[in-house]
């Protein structure tokens, strides 16, 4: 072996970090057990910060600059080295570079409905997403509670171990906000502040800071959706009378797209008798008329209120028109303007 190859071999001349990827949070410099030179240059770019380690205890940290390593700039090391002033011969050591930029688009999700008391539909399950960013803003207490001596972290490992610590989180902070499912949208940005100082209470023994949390969706059961989208669609959810409508004329609707379906005859029967019946409160609660008698051309229904001739045979047109329309069937018709009939 030459002595030139020894020599580079032997002891490490220049220290930095090139960064290849933009996922690394945690890099160890490749020394392979070589010795530092004494006077090496370390390089330390902006958004870095390195840490030497002696036999595992801290020792100096650099922050971005490019340094000379001799011992008025290392003094942690050079007191646990116990080195006098005149010390210049190669040492060894272990050097870690943390990157201290802001990883953003990091994703959170709750695994588990969450279950909370709503004003609206008192029990609702709902699930939650997101994004947040993070950066390491204690690279000493990052590497001692997080990483350990591993040669390299990257961001991803730390995202899946958050997860288990953001969801129940933020579900403690969905709880104490007490908003409506339906006023989740409007309120996303509160619901990430409301979260934030909670989770930064969790991430700061990993020296981890917290620079956003997001909400970007709830989402409800599916059941509850339709419901609200009934709702919406409507625009009347305080007339409960034309909500039974809606719903009955929707089931009809699902009814008529499969006639021919021998589970759903029976049921069809059911809606048409339901509609004819609605129809014809409908019409007694809006154009009857109390009458101290009954004459030729009134009768009375069912609950003793009058309906008039006129009224009938407008009942009976509008049945027709659901028997052309294939929701009601010739016996179902012709059963009810029989009923009809024998009121005259």
């Amino acid at each position: 072996m030459s002595l030139r190859r020894f020599f580079i071999e032997e002891f490490v001349e220049v220290i930095e970090w090139r960064e290849t990827d933009r996922d690394t949070i945690l890099w160890k410099f490749p020394d392979r057990d070589a010795n530092i030179k004494y006077g090496a240059n370390l390089t330390v770019r902006e958004s870095q910060t390195a840490v030497f380690l002696n036999e595992g205890e801290f020792a100096d940290v650099f922050e971005p600059g490019r340094y000379e390593l001799l011992t008025e700039n290392m003094p942690l090391l050079t007191s646990l080295k116990n080195w006098d002033k005149g010390f210049k011969s190669p040492f060894l050591c272990d050097v870690y570079f943390a990157s201290t930029k802001t990883f953003t688009d990091l994703k959170w999700g709750t695994v588990n409905p969450i279950i909370l008391r709503d004003p609206e539909f008192k029990q609702v399950r709902v699930k939650a997403y997101g994004t947040y960013f993070i950066k390491i803003k204690d690279p000493q207490v990052f590497f001692s509670n997080y990483s350990g001596t591993k040669g390299v972290v990257k961001i991803q490992e730390v995202e899946a171990s958050l997860r288990d610590i953001i969801s129940p989180k933020f579900a403690e902070a969905l709880a104490e906000a007490e908003v409506s499912v339906l006023d989740m949208v409007k309120s996303y940005t509160e619901l990430g502040d409301q979260v934030a100082p909670i989770l930064q209470a969790d991430l700061d023994p990993f020296g981890i800071e917290l620079v956003k949390f997001q909400v970007s969706s709830v989402s409800l059961p599916k059941d509850v959706e339709e419901f609200y989208d009934k709702m919406t669609n409507m625009n009347m959810v305080n007339d409960m009378n034309r909500f039974q409508q809606f719903q009955t004329a929707q089931a009809m609707e699902k009814a008529a797209e499969n006639p021919s379906g021998g589970g759903s005859e029976g049921i069809g029967m059911g809606m048409g008798f339901g509609m004819a019946n609605m129809m014809m409160n409908q019409q007694n609660q809006q154009g009857a008329q109390p009458t101290p008698k009954s004459t030729p051309e009134t009768t009375s229904n069912d609950s003793g209120k009058a309906i008039t001739r006129e009224e009938i045979m407008d009942t009976l047109s509008q049945l027709g028109d659901l028997k052309t329309a294939g929701i009601l069937t010739d016996d179902e018709f012709n059963a009810k303007k029989k009923e009809l009939l024998d009121r005259l």
